[in-house]
């Protein structure tokens, strides 16, 4: 089967489960998965692999862009407009210098409490099934980064909202950062809109709704975006034809720097070399994708094993 991906404009309402199901019924085919939940509330892209390129997922580019709303003067207990409203604090007035002050301080690498109403596991559990069972729950900080946040509005009304654009690190939970700003500047806060703009190296300006699916599918117009596209952040090798062969038969491939310097070529820290996995993508001589290498060695001779194969010659 045709291995590819689509940039999928979630819509509310929808978990990013639904949405799976939904491609599936459009495209009458199982094998599909996506890139990162989303919340039903939230909207925006929702990277979406169809065949095996569900196997490819693990290697998009991590990045993560939202534009969020969030309501300051107002606590939940999911914090966000879907749970119950714990307290409200209205008429506030904030300065967007004291904003700003408090946005500054979630820049960098931070430990952030995800909300209690989450799918985080813990004990084998999710943390939104106990909390609806009224468990009290202790639930661990992680470590997440945040490349940027910036105010790009603050709207008056009987609740004052702020709109932010945030680039962040996977696992963050924008939640999380409508409460803690809501608790720095001391009204408590929670998540009003979200919309995830880029996610896997796709754009939120990029992406298609279902229904566009559905049409295209229709109409027999509907393309996969190629590995060639969603991959290019990792280094390319293309084999010939013998070396193409065995490397998908499973066999670790030899290839001459010269050879790998004339595909793409990338400096690797011995040392750093030694404890990581580098992942190339790997084609034919005629520009088709064959699947995810490892690099094995990097000294006199470059050494590729094969990590995803996803077709054979």
């Amino acid at each position: 089967m045709t291995l590819g991906f689509i940039n999928l404009n979630k819509p509310a309402g929808f978990t990013s489960h639904n949405c799976v199901a939904k491609v599936r019924k459009i495209l009458k085919t199982k094998k599909v998965g996506h890139g990162g939940t989303l919340d039903p509330a939230a909207t925006g892209v929702l990277p979406i692999a169809v065949g095996k390129a569900t196997r490819l997922l693990q290697f998009l580019p991590t990045e993560k862009a939202y534009h969020a709303r969030i309501r300051l003067g107002m606590k939940t207990t999911t914090d966000d407009l879907e749970g119950e409203i714990i307290s409200t604090q209205p008429g506030i007035e904030i300065s967007q210098a004291e904003i700003k002050a408090c946005l500054g301080k979630f820049i960098g690498t931070i430990e952030q409490i995800p909300p209690i109403y989450s799918a985080i596991k813990k004990q084998g559990k999710k943390l939104y099934e106990l909390a609806r069972k009224g468990e009290k729950i202790d639930v661990p900080p992680r470590t997440v980064v945040i490349d940027t946040i910036e105010l790009l509005k603050i709207i008056p009304g009987e609740f004052t909202e702020v709109e932010v654009a945030i680039i962040c690190s996977p696992g963050t939970y924008i939640r999380a950062i409508a409460r803690d700003l809501g608790s720095m500047l001391g009204v408590g806060g929670t998540l009003a809109n979200l919309i995830r703009t880029k996610s896997c190296g796709m754009r939120l300006a990029d992406s298609i709704t279902l229904l566009e699916l559905e049409e295209q599918f229709r109409s027999d117009t509907w393309t996969l975006i190629s590995p060639l596209q969603t991959l290019s952040h990792l280094p390319k090798v293309s084999l010939n034809s013998e070396q193409a062969k065995r490397w998908c038969q499973g066999q670790a491939v030899e290839i001459s720097p010269q050879e790998y310097v004339k595909n793409k070529s990338i400096n690797i820290n011995k040392q750093l070399f030694e404890l990581q996995e580098y992942y190339l993508t790997i084609y034919s001589e005629q520009n088709f994708f064959l699947g995810i290498s490892i690099l094995l060695a990097h000294q006199s001779s470059i050494i590729i094993s094969p990590k995803i194969v996803c077709h054979t010659l």
